[in-house]
């Protein structure tokens, strides 16, 4: 098994965890590409992201065409109309920079595991006119969508920390909800 380690400080990662951390990003802003693209149809930049993250996941090199579809999604984000469709490009840039969790023990780690989920589920509030319950509904679905691997990788991290705008409250939640489970042997 190929892992990413260091001293203490750092946490076991391997290229089988990033790949499920992935594939649970990709899932998540796949979920609300239709926002983006209902906004700006004629952009591919945040599915090119997903479409990078779920090549990842299924196999491919953690590399170059990551990085720059993540780029790409972020800039498409500044593009948008909406802050509905800039909360979804930014779920994409999120899932394409998933494989890029880095094996530190650090708090602000947990944003590249759920990242694509709470930008999401920003995302469905919004369109639903900032409807609050409409993303805890959404990170309700998230928790359910994630694996056995995602919640044990997420649990070798600290808590997610503050601040964040609503951003980062959905994080907190999606990541107090998911540390709740007990993972099925």
């Amino acid at each position: 098994m190929e892992t990413m380690t260091g001293d203490a400080s750092e946490i076991v990662l391997s290229k089988q965890d990033l790949r499920e951390i992935a594939a649970f990003a990709a899932a998540c802003a796949e979920a609300v590409l239709e926002v983006f693209e209902a906004d700006q149809p004629d952009d591919s930049r945040p599915r090119d992201a997903v479409s990078a993250a779920w090549e990842f996941a299924r196999g491919g090199e953690r590399g170059k065409s990551l990085r720059v579809t993540a780029s790409a999604a972020l800039k498409a984000a500044k593009d948008a109309d909406s802050a509905a469709a800039r909360e979804a490009a930014w779920a994409a840039m999120s899932a394409a920079g998933a494989a890029y969790l880095h094996p530190l023990a650090k708090p602000t780690q947990v944003k590249h595991i759920l990242g694509a989920g709470a930008y999401a589920a920003r995302a469905a509030e919004l369109v639903a006119g900032d409807d609050r319950s409409v993303g805890a509904e959404s990170i309700e679905q998230t928790v359910h969508r994630a694996t056995p691997v995602v919640i044990d990788v997420l649990k070798r991290f600290p808590a997610a920390p503050s601040g964040g705008g609503r951003v980062g409250e959905l994080i907190r939640m999606m990541d107090a909800d998911l540390r709740s489970l007990t993972i099925a042997e």
